[in-house]
């Protein structure tokens, strides 16, 4: 099992940018996939982004694609996400996972922070 810990959410405007990091300890960082969910009053969860265990690879949503970018340092344990030109829509509660295996549905990652508020105003 790898523990991870969300930080960097809070109250932004529209059109500005915050950068959520994911901080991961416990087993082998670089053994495991990253992504960011976020889920939304009411809705139901959904991948915003994910990233290959040495970031060669990396997925985007269409909603967030040109303007998040995901990221990695392995060396520090450590993931990101950089969300620029937030909208109101962009408001959720933002969690990082970890996955042994690629992929971009929620079932497949078995380890997960406890989440950060994320709240765009118009």
């Amino acid at each position: 099992q790898v523990q991870l810990v969300e930080s960097g959410g809070g109250l932004v405007q529209a059109g500005d940018s915050l950068r959520l990091s994911c901080a991961a300890s416990g087993r082998t960082f670089s053994n495991y996939a990253m992504a960011w969910f976020r889920q939304a009053a009411g809705k139901e969860r959904e991948l915003v982004a994910a990233i290959s265990w040495r970031g060669g690879s990396t997925y985007y949503a269409d909603s967030v694609k040109g303007r998040f970018t995901i990221s990695r340092d392995n060396a520090k344990n450590m993931a990101y996400l950089q969300m620029n030109s937030l909208k109101p829509e962009d408001t959720a509660v933002y969690s990082c996972a970890a996955s042994t295996g690629w992929s971009t549905t929620d079932k497949a990652y078995g380890n997960w922070g406890q989440g950060t508020q994320v709240t765009v105003s118009s």
